[in-house]
């Protein structure tokens, strides 16, 4: 069939003629539906722990440095430069590696270590969703080369889902060159469908939510 041809066909299924303008596209129609905090907290913790995540909810940072120290007891760990991390005290917890800049050094620790610990530009309520924007203060390595990942978020960054995450990040390239969006543990599967876990990343996640 030739080139020609397959055109026509795709034109005449799409109501149009040849040399026809393009039409504009319809405008892009976002839902924020309301949902209260508690409810947004809830959501997440279902979602990340029916994904085979472990999630925390906390009421201060110095309970969720608490936390994270319970969880990486005889472990080592990494740190992202987030700000919040600092503020709860996780940067000075023993075994943990913090403030590194130089990037080979950085992707060493992250391939050695068993833990990688951020924070996160947002969380989506619906999916249990982490929002990770690549920048100095959030290294991807960080998140995404130990076999476990713990994550510590205030709750209002919080979002109810993508529709809201588009109003307040509607181009997103224009803040980061990478926005990662972490759904649960790693995991894939083979063509006989043997579910696989940390094959494209970390195998366990946690997520600490400090209300």
């Amino acid at each position: 069939m030739s080139r020609d041809n397959i055109l026509h066909r795709v034109r005449t299924a799409l109501g149009r003629s040849a040399g026809q303008d393009v039409v504009d596209p319809p405008p892009v129609r976002l839902r924020l539906p309301h949902v209260e905090m508690e409810a947004r907290i809830a959501s997440v913790r279902t979602r990340v722990e029916a994904l085979a995540g472990k999630t925390h909810q906390v009421s201060s940072p110095a309970e969720a440095c608490a936390v994270v120290a319970a969880a990486i007891q005889g472990k080592t760990a990494v740190t992202s430069n987030a700000p919040f991390l600092t503020e709860c005290g996780i940067t000075e917890l023993p075994g943990v590696r913090s403030g590194i800049t130089d990037r080979e050094e950085l992707r060493e620790l992250c391939a050695t270590l068993d833990v990688g610990i951020t924070s996160a530009d947002y969380v989506l309520a619906d999916t249990g969703t982490l929002v990770m924007l690549s920048s100095p203060q959030e290294a991807r390595m960080v998140s995404l080369l130990p076999p476990a990942h713990i994550a510590v978020v205030p709750s209002d960054r919080i979002l109810t889902g993508l529709d809201e995450l588009f109003t307040v990040l509607p181009n997103p390239a224009e803040q980061s060159s990478s926005m990662v969006l972490i759904t649960g543990p790693s995991r894939t599967a083979d063509i006989e469908q043997i579910l696989v876990r940390g094959v494209h990343g970390p195998g366990q996640i946690t997520v600490v939510l400090v209300a």
